[in-house]
C-alpha cells in the first residue's frame, strides 16, 4: 500500500505537466497568429507605402491634373437650391404624398416637362430647371419615438411584442411610422419654391382619405346625436327633481296629525342634483372634444413651415469635384498599378 500512493502522485504530476504543456503551446499559437497578423498588415503598408514613393512624380502630376479639371469642372457647374417644407397629413393622406413624390421625380427623370407643368402651374422654363424631390420623417424628439413604439406594441400580440425592442423598432421603422414628413426640393432656380407649394398642396388627396373622412364625419355626428340625447334626459331629471322639491318646500312642517290623532312624519325625497350635475358636465365635454376634433382635424393635410422664397444653396461633397476627382484619380491608379502587378505575375508564373 505505501508503494501505490507516490505511483499516483506521480501519474498526477504528470498529467498536470502535460496539460500546462498543451496550455503553454496554444498559447504560444495564438500569439504566432496574432503576430502574423499584424507582420503582414505592417508588409502592406511597407508594400504600397513603398509604391507611392517610387511612382510619386507620376501620382503628384496625375492628382494636380485631376485637381485643376474638378476645380473648372465646380466653376462651370451651375449653382443648386433647396428649400424644405414640413407638413402633417391627416386620414392616412401620408401615402398618396409619398406616392406622388416618388411620381414626381419619376417625371423629371422622364424630362415630362407638360406633366410638371400642369401639376405646378408654372411655365416650361422653370419646369426644366427642377432636379429632385425627397421625402423623409420630419423632425422628431424622443418622446415621439416613445410613442410611436407604445402604439406599435399596442397594435401586435403582447408574447410577439416582448420579442421587438425599443432599439430594433427604432431601426427598422418604415418612413410611413412619423406623422411629420419634411419636403425637400433641389432646383437650379432658386426663387421657383413659393410656386410648387400649391401644386404639392393639391396631391394630398386621394379616395381613401375622402372616404375616411366622410366616415369620420358620420362617427362624429352618430356620437354628437347621443351625447345630446343623453343630455336632454339628464336636464328632465333636473326638472323633475326641482318639481319634487318645490312640492316638498310648500309643506312647512315636516309632519302632520289626522283627525283621529294619528301624527305621521313626511320624510324627504332624496335627490342627487350633484350626481346630476357632474353627468352633465362630463357629457358636454364630450361634446367639446368631438367639435374640437372636427376643427382641428377639418383638412386632409396641415402645412407645418412653407417653403422659403429664396432656397438656401445647397452643398454636397459629392459636388466638390476638386477633391472627388483627385480621390477618383488616385483609385484609378492602384487598380491600375495592381492589374500590372497581376499581369507580371501570371506571365511569370510556372506552376
Amino acid at each position: 500500500m505505501s508503494q501505490e500512493v507516490p505511483q499516483g502522485s506521480q501519474n498526477e504530476e504528470v498529467d498536470l505537466g502535460q496539460l500546462f504543456n498543451m496550455i503553454g503551446k496554444l498559447f504560444d499559437k495564438f500569439f504566432n497568429f496574432v503576430g502574423s497578423i499584424f507582420k503582414a498588415i505592417y508588409s502592406v503598408f511597407i508594400y504600397a507605402l513603398k509604391a507611392i514613393i517610387t511612382n510619386f512624380k507620376i501620382i503628384a502630376v496625375v492628382l494636380v491634373l485631376a485637381a485643376v479639371l474638378g476645380f473648372v469642372l465646380q466653376r462651370t457647374q451651375k449653382d443648386i437650391y433647396e428649400s424644405q417644407m414640413l407638413v402633417k397629413p391627416y386620414f392616412d393622406s401620408k401615402f398618396q404624398l409619398v406616392t406622388n413624390i416618388n411620381y414626381y421625380n419619376a417625371l423629371i427623370g422622364e424630362k415630362d416637362y407638360n406633366q410638371l407643368m400642369s401639376i405646378f402651374d408654372i411655365d416650361q422654363e422653370s419646369a426644366k430647371q427642377i432636379i429632385e424631390f425627397d421625402i423623409h420623417p420630419g423632425p422628431e424628439n424622443e418622446n415621439d419615438k416613445i410613442k410611436q413604439y407604445d402604439s406599435f406594441v399596442k397594435s401586435i400580440d403582447s408574447v410577439r411584442a416582448q420579442d421587438i425592442s425599443f432599439d430594433e423598432f427604432i431601426e427598422n421603422r418604415s418612413i410611413y411610422s412619423g406623422d411629420v414628413f419634411e419636403i425637400n426640393v433641389r432646383s437650379f432656380k432658386k426663387d421657383i419654391f413659393r410656386s410648387l407649394e400649391k401644386g404639392l398642396n393639391t396631391t394630398f388627396t386621394n379616395t381613401y382619405s375622402v372616404k375616411k373622412m366622410q366616415k369620420r364625419d358620420s362617427l362624429i355626428s352618430i356620437e354628437r346625436k347621443r351625447i345630446l340625447a343623453s343630455i336632454k334626459e339628464v336636464d328632465s331629471l333636473k326638472k323633475v327633481y326641482l318639481r319634487v322639491m318645490e312640492e316638498e318646500s310648500k309643506i312647512k312642517e315636516g309632519s302632520y296629525t289626522t283627525k283621529d290623532g294619528l301624527s305621521f312624519i313626511q320624510e324627504k325625497t332624496k335627490t342627487r342634483e350633484y350626481d346630476l350635475l357632474q353627468e352633465e358636465n362630463k357629457l358636454r365635454q364630450e361634446l367639446s372634444n368631438l367639435e374640437a376634433k372636427k376643427v382641428e382635424e377639418d383638412v386632409y393635410f396641415d402645412t407645418l413651415s412653407s417653403f422659403q422664397d429664396v432656397g438656401a444653396k445647397y452643398t454636397s461633397i459629392w459636388n466638390l469635384y476638386i477633391l472627388i476627382l483627385p480621390i477618383i484619380a488616385f483609385v484609378l491608379l492602384c487598380l491600375i498599378y495592381l492589374f500590372n502587378k497581376l499581369i507580371k505575375y501570371v506571365v511569370s508564373y510556372e506552376g
